[in-house]
């Protein structure tokens, strides 16, 4: 039932995998970074397999200038144009399909958002990617655990109470931990919240507990945002068989709800 097919974005010719199944809802997979359709350790195409044998035909896509499709490669922020390439390959090649769930991970999820839905009916956002440069220092949980684990030390807190670690210093940190933990609006950050808010349909945002990328988001996120799920084990891909597991019922839960 797994077939590829080419397609057109502006001039270039992409490539699309399609696992086949006679259901009228579907998932559209939007792969993150540089990653090929198949995923990372193959995730995507055995998640596809998975999720078509429920029933669910899935469609997975190279964007321009990354594995087998052709063109300039404009990163997640230029994609909008691939994406919506894709969704109509997809119809094209699943014509009964009346609804389409759109699942990415990391700037795959915050392609999706940036295109408001891209045109899906739904979305599954996994990890999604806001942070823009690579200098950034660790987010704020991971400055309070250090801490928390340094203030559990014996050692540590004779250091401290010897005034070998400075008292000012721990202060200033943890305050700016607080501080870096409020909703940024802006930047990267600002520009995904606003295409969710304009995008009508379902929306879950799946987290991965041990993922960098993931608390960096919660910490610039509405930590009361109905739509958030955690996964605590999970890697990024979340690789090991629970997560990927917890993965693909968020993503059958997404496909089995009634339309918005």
């Amino acid at each position: 039932m797994r077939r590829h097919c080419t397609f057109a974005c502006e001039g270039a010719m992409l490539l699309g995998t399609l696992d086949g199944a006679a259901g009228s809802t579907g998932l559209l997979i939007v792969s993150g970074g540089n990653e090929v359709r198949a995923g990372p350790w193959n995730a995507q195409a055995l998640l596809a397999a998975r999720i078509a044998a429920l029933g669910y035909p899935v469609f997975r896509f190279d964007r321009r200038g990354v594995g087998d499709s052709e063109g300039e490669n404009r990163g997640f922020q230029g994609s909008a144009a691939d994406i919506a390439a894709a969704l109509t390959a997809f119809r094209e090649q699943a014509p009964q399909l009346t609804r389409i769930v759109g699942f990415g991970n990391c700037d795959g999820a915050a392609a999706l958002m940036l295109a408001e839905g891209a045109g899906c009916d739904a979305l599954v956002l996994a990890n999604p990617w806001t942070i823009e440069s690579e200098a950034e220092g660790p987010p704020p949980a991971a400055i309070r655990a250090h801490y928390w684990r340094r203030l559990r030390d014996p050692a540590a807190v004779l250091r401290l109470l010897a005034g070998k670690i400075s008292p000012l210093k721990l202060v200033r940190s943890l305050a700016g931990a607080a501080r870096m933990d409020r909703p940024r609006n802006t930047g990267l950050a600002g520009a995904i919240a606003t295409g969710l808010a304009r995008f009508g349909g379902r929306a879950a945002i799946v987290l991965a507990g041990r993922d960098r990328t993931a608390q960096v988001f919660l910490a610039r996120w509405d930590r009361s945002d109905p739509r958030l799920r955690h996964c605590a084990g999970a890697d990024h891909s979340f690789s090991d068989p629970a997560s990927f597991a917890w993965l693909e019922a968020q993503i059958r839960e997404a496909l089995e709800a009634p339309a918005a």
